[in-house]
């Protein structure tokens, strides 16, 4: 189960997915989460200002957005994760601000710090859900991503590697079978000497195909803010209606055309494994 940007945007929206994995529960969930809305831009647009040397305005710029985190963490958790959030988001703070200095002194470092700095969205945003979840009852466990997809140092667009497939197993499979529910940012991974990297562009659809492939899942679930495929975009077109099945090649033809809800390159794992893939609306899970 796969959740976008739009899909933990804030409190209500986490509310939403903590009751569509306790309704799942029984199926063994594994959760792959984006960064909450907004923050992947903010990230990056924080390392071109440092990049032209202005390492205070590129960690200033960032405030109102851990604010955000922090804003979710008082509205869902209480005492101890709640502190535990805090915590975690004061260590980015610290840790990205470190990160800025050095762009800023030293720009031509910037390919693997950019990967480093962006990679706290999902970092940040897969321990708040995994404390939600717990604090809601849940049995979750989060699992750093970094671990399982293991890539080539193509910054910015990395390359998962053989491997991959066994780091997850052996990372995730445990949990799922002591009935816990795994949780995992999307978009990142690193390199065989454990150097942070990030996918590119749908990265987040691709470490849920990915993660499903190396699994056997049953479906991968792509949880966004549309239900499906759409004939059309429905701020144009307002009868536009859902398509109720697509094949692989019609997907990755709608994709080439310009479609968002699904690139191609993102659901090859699935494809590769013959695993359905089901485009859901966490706003309407119905």
């Amino acid at each position: 189960m796969k959740f976008g940007g739009t899909s933990v945007e804030d409190a209500a929206a986490i509310r939403n997915v903590m009751a569509i994995v306790k309704l799942a529960i029984n199926s063994r969930p594994v959760v792959v989460v984006s960064a909450i809305g907004g923050f992947t831009n903010a990230l990056l647009h924080s390392v071109q200002t440092a990049i032209h040397g202005d390492a205070r305005a590129a960690s200033k710029s960032l405030e109102s957005e851990f604010e955000r985190h922090l804003a979710i963490a008082d509205e869902l958790l209480n005492n101890e994760r709640r502190a535990g959030i805090v915590s975690t988001v004061g260590d980015a703070r610290s840790k990205i601000r470190q990160l800025h200095k050095i762009v800023a002194a030293h720009p031509v470092t910037s390919p693997p710090l950019q990967d480093e700095i962006v990679a706290y969205g999902e970092h940040l945003s897969s321990q708040l859900l995994t404390a939600a979840l717990s604090e809601a009852g849940g049995d979750a466990r989060h699992v750093d991503a970094r671990i399982c997809i293991k890539t080539d140092d193509a910054y910015g667009a990395a390359t998962p590697q053989p491997e991959t497939p066994n780091a997850i197993r052996v990372e995730v499979e445990p949990l799922l079978t002591a009935a816990k529910v795994p949780v995992l940012g999307g978009f990142i991974g690193s390199t065989a000497r454990g150097v942070t990297t990030t996918l590119g562009r749908g990265g987040s659809d691709y470490s849920a195909a990915i993660v499903g492939a190396a699994l056997d899942a049953r479906e991968i679930q792509i949880w966004t803010d549309v239900s499906g495929v759409l004939t059309a975009d429905p701020r144009v077109v307002p009868n536009a209606r859902t398509i109720r099945i697509l094949s692989y090649q019609e997907a990755a033809e709608l994709a080439y055309f310009g479609a968002k809800v699904l690139h191609p390159k993102t659901i090859q794992p699935a494809i590769d494994k013959s695993i359905p893939v089901r485009v859901c609306n966490s706003r309407a899970p119905k």
